[in-house]
């Protein structure tokens, strides 16, 4: 995936005769049986050496994707013929695991025997041996096509002579032997990381050697350093990339500025949090006649990284910024991600721009892309904005009329877009947050919600109307980039929502297939409620999942026909390549010759919706290890929280100060024998009629922490 572009530049274009995947995968088809590769080349009509090269190649590559069969005599099949599917392997902490077949089709279980020879996360083919207890179907491992991993980190165990490393994730069940001649020297409890000398087998468990020692499990720091090796994040750059980056200079030439539109004089400015460094996203408002003019600004990252160089090979490894409480793992290096390309203010920086009219109904009647030059008047923060907004001065810091002036239109303009917002039925979703705090070690030292104003939301605004201006931009231009795409909630989640919403005696506004607005009526029904946060919470749960995709499919979430992510090019590889289709339309007035077709911008989306979804991963695991560390040192003290869980075996509470959450087990409820009624989600005690619902206050001591498992145990204080 990481060659997706010099991949390109090697294709069978540049003598026309190299076949495509689909070329392959229909010859075998008409064919009905395995074929030798000098038979493809052969039906193919493969002629050059170079295009033979490239068959080779393209034939491993799809064997590697699961796409193909290798079998004993050479010959390439296709896996559904075989009665095999491809896919990843999904493991349980208990043992068992599934394969999540490439197609979409149901899942396979696979037994503990069969988890024996793979990890968490490898690929594998699989054969159908039939249906489990659960009427399930089950599956066999026929073949490992690609592992996941090769290194693990986990804590050090020696015992009796014997040296183990018992890994962190714990979706990889197996424990790894490590030679004692192969130990580097760890001590029993630290946190190292193993190199795989030789991946489990059926009967044989995973060995390995210790390459890196980390330290204390609960040191500071520790929780970063944990989830990137677990996850697989690069924090390290290959050689000559920062080079290649710093080779740009620290500053825009006049040069640079040429053939661009000018928007060095207009009172662009930024808004971001306080202790952001790349700023990718400058605005500027006019009111006008019935309407505003909006001018967003992004950062033109496409004009530094340019596709095929080291550089660009990085940014597609990373294809996003990871964001830790006290890290940031940036997709580029600091020269442009906090340098050059940054739109920092008094300098000179090269941006692609969306210049949009919105009428008074919030609705974009033009909108225009342009390559221009621009110069921020101001970074501002969140804070300082609305405060200024709230207090009626009138200028946000003195000298600075055209800088308040346009604040003051971007505010009138952020509520008629608000307005039309809420008309066209979007879902208004309010997720808590917390920030962490640490002392001067780099220990946690508080947990506090983080507070949304007016001002993150006009900016949300502002950015989501120049997304929406993108995607219609690159539909009409019939060229290939990565829309957002958010599909309505599958059935079962559904079925879920609609007995919680029922059991906490909220209307279900739907019948059939729900649209936005009608989530949005649930979240204005519960305005005031005590349950609120609990409901948005579990309306978030029950909503797909938002993907890239190399077709446009609309945004289920935001209610809308067409969205595409343009704005943070800086930190997202999927902005990137939708400013490149911009570029290209720009330069050349049309899509005609852009590179790129709908084959290569599948495999694209794909890779940026894997490493978002794992950013979002490593982000969620660090802040959870955080909370844990943080509540052991709280073990005894007891805090007031709300019950967001009711299970078979206990209730889950969420303390109400900081939104951490912990279980209390059913054996620490008043001693009863307990019925658990799944449809209302309550436990009902068979003796006392004690009940135990959803939303209900309750009061909790911290019992016990397990950092490793980051598990809080609660139990309730009476």
């Amino acid at each position: 995936m990481n060659d997706t572009f010099s991949d390109l530049r090697d294709s069978g274009r540049l003598d026309g005769t190299a076949p495509e995947r689909r070329d392959i995968l229909g010859l075998l088809e008409d064919q009905g049986r395995p074929l030798q590769r000098r038979e493809i080349v052969e039906r193919l009509g493969v002629t050059s050496d170079i295009s033979r090269e490239i068959l080779r190649r393209r034939l491993k590559a799809m064997v590697r994707d699961g796409q193909l069969i290798k079998n004993r005599r050479g010959a390439y099949g296709l896996p559904a013929r075989m009665d095999l599917v491809s896919g990843r392997v999904s493991a349980h902490k208990d043992g068992f695991g599934f394969v999540i077949p490439d197609d979409g089709e149901s899942d396979l279980y696979l037994s503990p025997r069969q988890m024996r020879s793979v990890l968490h996360g490898d690929r594998v083919l699989a054969s159908v041996i039939g249906l489990d207890s659960r009427g399930r179907r089950e599956g066999a491992v026929a073949e490992i096509l690609e592992r996941a991993h090769s290194r693990v980190v986990g804590r050090f165990v020696e015992e009796s002579g014997i040296a183990l490393i018992v890994p962190d994730d714990p979706r990889i069940s197996h424990d790894i032997l490590v030679p004692l001649g192969a130990t580097a020297g760890a001590r029993p409890g630290q946190v190292v990381v193993v190199e795989i000398t030789q991946q489990p087998a059926e009967r044989q468990p995973p060995v390995g050697r210790v390459v890196e020692i980390l330290g204390k499990s609960g040191a500071p720091g520790m929780a970063t350093e944990i989830a990137l090796r677990n996850f697989d994040i690069p924090w390290e750059w290959p050689e000559g990339v920062e080079e290649q980056a710093a080779s740009f200079g620290a500053a825009v030439t006049e040069e640079m500025t040429v053939a661009r539109r000018d928007l060095r004089d207009l009172p662009l400015v930024t808004i971001d949090g306080a202790d952001a460094r790349d700023f990718d996203d400058a605005v500027f408002a006019q009111r006008r006649n019935n309407g505003w003019r909006l001018v967003v600004a992004i950062a033109d990252v496409a004009t530094y990284v340019k596709p095929g160089t080291d550089l660009d090979r990085e940014a597609l490894n990373r294809a996003t910024s990871v964001y830790f409480p006290q890290r940031v793992v940036p997709m580029l290096p600091e020269a442009l991600s906090n340098g050059l390309c940054s739109l920092k203010p008094d300098e000179d920086r090269l941006c692609l721009v969306c210049d949009m009219s919105i009428s008074d109904a919030g609705t974009v009647t033009r909108a225009r892309f342009d390559s221009a030059v621009m110069r921020s008047q101001a970074r501002l923060t969140y804070d300082q904005v609305w405060e200024w907004i709230v207090s009626g001065e009138p200028e946000i810091r003195p000298g600075a009329a055209a800088v308040s002036a346009s604040l003051r239109d971007l505010y009138g303009l952020y509520k008629a877009l608000r307005r039309a917002r809420t008309q066209r039925g979007a879902i208004d979703f309010e997720s808590t947050e917390v920030q962490f705090r640490f002392d001067e070690r780099g220990a946690v030292e508080d947990i506090v919600p983080y507070e949304r104003n007016d001002a993150h939301m006009l900016i949300e605004e502002c950015m989501i109307t120049a997304n929406v201006e993108a995607a219609n931009f690159l539909l009409r231009q019939h060229i290939a980039a990565p829309f957002r795409a958010h599909e309505p909630p599958p059935p079962d989640k559904l079925e879920s929502l609609e007995q919680f919403l029922r059991g906490l005696g909220i209307r279900v506004p739907w019948k059939g297939r729900p649209q936005p607005r009608h989530f949005e009526q649930i979240v204005q029904q519960v305005k005031g409620r005590d349950d609120r946060h609990l409901v948005m919470a579990v309306l978030l749960r029950a909503q797909s999942l938002a993907t890239y995709q190399a077709v446009n499919s609309g945004h289920f979430g935001l209610a809308l026909a067409a969205y595409a992510h343009f704005t943070s090019p800086i930190r997202r590889y999927s902005d990137l390549l939708v400013h490149r289709a911009i570029h290209h339309v720009l330069e050349h007035r049309g899509a005609k010759g852009y590179p790129l077709e709908r084959e290569q911008m599948e495999k694209l989306a794909e890779q940026c919706s894997h490493r978002s979804r794992r950013a979002e991963e490593a982000e969620r695991d660090v802040n959870d290890r955080l909370k844990a560390i943080f509540m052991e040192r709280h073990i005894g003290d007891d805090f007031k929280g709300q019950v967001t869980g009711v299970t078979s075996f206990g209730l889950f509470v969420e303390i109400t100060r900081n939104h951490v959450s912990g279980l209390v087990h059913i054996t620490s409820l008043p001693n009863d024998y307990y019925h658990f009624d799944p449809v209302v989600h309550r436990l009902t005690g068979d003796r006392t009629g004690k009940v135990f619902q959803l939303a209900q206050k309750v009061t909790v001591r911290v019992m016990a922490v397990n950092i490793e498992d980051r598990k809080i145990d609660f139990e309730l204080v009476p």
